[in-house]
């Protein structure tokens, strides 16, 4: 067995454990404690502030999901931003449809980019194509400038703790709202919907003061918190339970999680959320 193990705790009582073979990076940054571990079962492992943000092994559900589902609705995808998601696994999901032809990578720490060009080529190789640009900037500020620009918004945020709990109020999604064009879709990482049930409804409530179609869906991710990991999707636009997808490109038979079943599947909730959501 090995002797070196990384213990993540996800309430009091319960968490996640990992063996660790070697610990490549232990650095702070202006913003936060930023490590990379090499694991036997996962791969290599980013951390930050202690809590497991992407593995080699699982990180393709996560950011598969963030992205395909919205895009594969929206009839003519062209301009994106993404809100954090410096590792650029959302970059690279956006970048697979064709119709995209600009993203903005908003990331309010540089050293998370770094460290994803160093440890995890794969995940970050499209940061540098010519239709990206990458901003190292408060993502909060940043939509102050740019309303009516963007078809979608990532927010792929990190949890509401620290700089990132703004990005759970509903001035931030005020900014978002404003910032989409006429038929725009914005995706949001909405926490455990398992062990963070309140945070979720939360953002439900917030989001529906403001959106016409709000929805929460679903995905399989073995190392974030209780396994399951809750999106939601909010537009005045379109209506993500009954919307027919627009386009199914050939690169779905590339990916490792999402199907074009699965994207109508995600959105069906199980009963706990949806007495709690009222969704």
């Amino acid at each position: 067995m090995p002797e070196n193990w990384f213990l993540e705790k996800h309430t009091p009582y319960a968490g996640l454990s990992l063996a660790v073979t070697a610990r490549l990076l232990d650095q702070r940054s202006a913003f936060q404690h930023i490590e990379v571990l090499e694991c036997p079962e996962y791969g290599r492992v980013l951390l930050l502030d202690g809590c497991v943000m992407l593995t080699d092994r699982d990180e393709h559900v996560y950011h598969e999901m963030i992205v395909h589902p919205a895009l594969l609705m929206h009839p003519d995808p062209r301009n994106v931003l993404i809100v954090g998601g410096g590792d650029g696994g959302s970059v690279r999901e956006v970048l697979r449809h064709d119709t995209v032809q600009r993203v903005e990578l908003v990331e309010i720490d540089e050293a998370v980019i770094e460290t994803a060009r160093r440890f995890f080529p794969a995940l970050s190789a499209k940061l540098d194509e010519p239709r990206v640009s990458i901003h190292c900037e408060d993502g909060f500020a940043y939509l102050d400038g740019h309303q009516g620009q963007y078809d979608f918004i990532v927010v792929d945020s990190i949890d509401p703790v620290g700089e990132a709990a703004k990005l759970f109020t509903s001035a931030f999604y005020e900014k978002v709202k404003a910032a989409l064009r006429p038929g725009g879709i914005a995706v949001f990482q909405t926490e455990s919907p398992f062990y963070s049930t309140e945070v979720l409804a939360q953002v439900q409530e917030k989001l529906r003061s403001l959106f016409g179609h709000v929805a929460p869906y679903l995905a399989h991710i073995p190392t974030y918190p209780s396994g399951l990991w809750s999106f939601t999707f909010a537009s005045d636009a379109i209506n993500p339970r009954t919307a027919p997808l627009q386009r199914e490109p050939a690169f779905l038979d590339e990916l490792k999680y999402l199907t074009p079943e699965l994207v109508r599947a995600a959105f069906v909730l199980p009963a706990y959320l949806r007495r709690r959501l009222g969704a």
